[in-house]
Order: C-alpha cells, then structure tokens, then sequence
C-alpha cells in the first residue's frame, strides 16, 4: 500500500536554544534603545518632569493662598455684620472698606451691600444709592444682588422718582415667575397707581396676595390695597379667616357672615 506523501510544515521548528538566543538579543537591542533615548532625550524629559512638580507645587501654594485669603475676608464681613448689629454702622462700614479694593468680587459686592444698608440707617440716602448703583452695575457681581441692589435703591429713593422711571427700572423683576416678584411688584404697583393706573395696580397686588410664596405680610398688604382698589384677591375666605382668628362654627357663625364680604371686598 502506498503511503500518503504529507506537505512539510511552512515553518521550521525553532530549537530551544535558538529560542532563549533570540530573546537576549532583543532584550538587549531594548536595552540599548532605552539607553540611546535617555542620551537623546533624558535632560529633556528629565526637564519636563521637574517643570510639572514645580507647577503642581506653585498650584498647591497658590490654592492654599486663596483659600486663606477667603477666609480673612469672610472674618472681615462677620465682624463687620456684629458691628451692624451693635448700631455702629460707621465702625461696620470701615471694618469692610479694604475690600472695595482688593477683595474677590463677592466679597466687594457684599462690602458695599452691607456699606450702604449701614448708609441709609444713617440717614445718608444719596450715599446708599450711589453704593446700590455700583452693585448694580458691577458685571462680576452675582445676578441675585445686582437685583437686589436695584430693588433697595428703587426703594430708598422712591420718593424722589417719577412713577415712570420706579415701573421701567423694576418692571423686569415685578413678574410672578422672578423671585423678586413681592418687593419689585409692591413698589411696581404703587407706582402705577401714583400715575392713576387703578386698573394695573389692583392687578398686581392681586397677584401678590394671591402667591403663596411672598411673607404673610406682605400678601395683608396686597390684599388689603387689591380690596380697596375693588379687585378680589382672596381665594379661600374661609381659610383666611381662620388665619386672622375668626370662627365660622358656634356663635362665631355670624361674624364669619359679616366679615367675608368686607374681606372680598
């Protein structure tokens, strides 16, 4: 019987010494690349490492400055506020002066919030003002105190305003979606009914007394200026009674039956 002729293998068997020679002459040869790259490029390399511990070093140095920096101006505005809270404003408002100049911006903007509250209890309204107007004007100061800002100022100054300028400066902010809406509003309204507006400023108090979300006391307010100006600004009688001390049940009955139409109205 003929034997069936079998195709040799396309690759030779390596022997085991071949093997292990190969592998110390391509150990070697990454030896010597290693070798000839740090020669080419170890100061280099050496260089950059140095320059990034230097860099992660002078962050850490920085960031440790910064925050003790933050920390001394949030001591100077807590001192400043026991100031405040003892009626030394004077002593309140220099405690925070040298923020104005080299305090971060929060720190500035709360400095001359605090400088001008501490202005007009005081008496010195021109002063706050000027001091709200920088706040309002300050494009790194945060949104929420340049309005705030604006809203003092309206206030402080109301008197001396026209209805006009009070319902173009606040108008923006005396929405029920701003979150000012109770203060920039009440002042809104009463500018509109200066200039004879009844209609929008019963509108708007009602809207005020009618939003959960404002004080107690300024929704008595609204409520009472919406009555007066004929707009219904009560939406559960009977809760508001309750909530003013009247009783609807017993001898209380007939009171409750007085009282809610004069409420309504």
């Amino acid at each position: 019987m003929a034997r069936t002729p079998t195709t040799p293998s396309s690759t030779p068997a390596v022997p085991a010494e071949d093997d292990i020679l190969i592998r110390e002459i391509d150990e070697a040869v990454r030896q010597d690349d290693a070798l000839e790259f740090m020669r080419n490029h170890g100061t280099k390399l050496l260089g950059g490492i140095i320059a990034l511990i230097a860099a992660l070093g002078g962050y850490m140095l920085w960031d440790n400055y910064r925050e003790g920096g933050l920390e001394e101006q949030s001591e100077t505005l807590i001192a400043a506020l026991d100031a405040a809270n003892q009626r030394d404003f004077k002593g309140a408002s220099d405690k925070v002066a040298p923020l104005l100049d080299d305090g971060s911006a929060g720190a500035r903007t709360a400095a001359r919030m605090l400088q001008a509250a501490a202005a007009l209890e005081q008496g010195e309204v021109d002063k706050a003002s000027g001091l709200y107007q920088q706040v309002a004007g300050d494009a790194d100061a945060p949104p929420a105190l340049r309005d705030l800002a604006t809203i003092r100022d309206v206030a402080a100054r109301y008197e001396r305003m026209k209805p006009a300028d009070v319902i173009a400066r606040l108008g923006p902010l005396a929405k029920p979606d701003s979150p000012w809406f109770g203060s920039a509003g009440e002042l809104v309204a009463m500018a509109h009914l200066e200039s004879g507006n009844t209609a929008e400023a019963g509108k708007l108090f009602a809207q005020i007394a009618k939003d959960e979300e404002q004080p107690e006391t300024l929704r008595s307010r609204a409520r009472q200026m919406a009555g007066l100006l004929g707009v219904d600004a009560i939406v559960d009688v009977k809760k508001l009674l309750e909530d003013e001390g009247v009783s609807s049940t017993g001898t209380g009955g007939a009171a409750a039956t007085a009282a809610a139409p004069a409420a309504a109205e």
